[in-house]
């Protein structure tokens, strides 16, 4: 699957099509990546087929022009680039983050306003502090795996 342009506006937009979870869900839509590898990276969130059948219906995702899984690059998970591990990450932390309810509000915007691996990796700290050790392996595995 890939973004559309409409899907691209939507998000930029902050549309209400793209909201929570779906928003979270569209971010690893690159044309690489399966509709159940996005399953799931996004598994703690709760998505499902129907939300991404919602998505493409409403416009904002399409099937990429050669979407077979032949065709993605073969990449050994230390070879992501930094743009690749922070599109795996963002979800990850949102999720943590919005799980901490109004105490965690500061640091879930933190999170949104990180828009680059770098500073993804300076959040992770705080994240892991508020999350604790064990709910924090799966941003750490995204992030620096």
């Amino acid at each position: 699957m890939i973004k559309t342009e409409a899907g691209q506006q939507a998000f930029k937009a902050r549309s209400a099509q793209l909201a929570g979870k779906l928003r979270s869900a569209f971010l690893l839509f690159d044309g690489w990546r399966t509709v159940d590898e996005v399953l799931q990276a996004t598994q703690g969130l709760g998505l499902g087929v129907a939300d991404i059948d919602t998505l493409v219906q409403a416009g904002l995702l399409a099937e990429a022009p050669d979407s077979s899984p032949a065709t993605a690059p073969a990449a050994s998970p230390s070879a992501r680039s930094a743009q690749e591990r922070y599109r795996d990450a963002y979800p990850v932390a949102v999720a943590l983050t919005g799980k901490l309810g109004l105490s965690g509000f500061r640091l879930n915007l933190s999170v949104e306003a990180a828009t680059s691996f770098d500073q993804l990796a300076a959040v992770a700290p705080k994240i892991r502090d508020a999350v604790g050790p064990q709910a924090y392996v799966p941003l750490e595995q995204a992030l620096f795996a």
